[in-house]
């Protein structure tokens, strides 16, 4: 068995896409439109891996006014980004483009090295890398 892939409804479709395009050299695949039930969706695939990222958005869907980091659901999206410096230099980047840094590069107590930010929409994502 594997993970085939995990969605998110995230309220800006476009904006998500390009995000993990822009970041994680994603590949997306065709939008999906469903007109009667209102949904759009992207799958993004990674470059290795094999589990893909579903982004969903349909405006009638309820959006959370809370911290999503502090909520219970999906915690997060780790994404393995290759070496240490690369983990490094990522953040950087993201930080540079103004995107909150949660938590700064680190060794993390069970052996990961990683940070964590948050997408457009607060969702938090671990870059990690060895």
């Amino acid at each position: 068995m594997k993970v085939e892939h995990i969605a998110i409804w995230v309220e800006n479709i476009e904006a998500m896409r390009q995000f993990f395009l822009t970041y994680f050299n994603a590949i997306s695949s065709d939008k999906y439109v469903n007109s009667k039930k209102n949904f759009t969706s992207y799958f993004i695939s990674f470059n290795e891996g094999g589990a893909r990222l579903e982004l969903m958005n349909n405006p009638d869907i309820y959006k959370a006014e809370m911290d999503r980091t502090l909520m219970q659901g999906l915690a997060h999206i780790s994404i393995f980004v290759g070496t240490k410096r690369d983990v490094d230099e990522l953040t950087e980047r993201l930080r540079n483009r103004h995107y909150r840094i949660t938590s700064e590069p680190r060794t993390t107590g069970d052996g990961y090295y990683e940070s964590v930010i948050l997408d457009p929409e607060g969702n938090s994502i671990e870059l990690t890398g060895e």
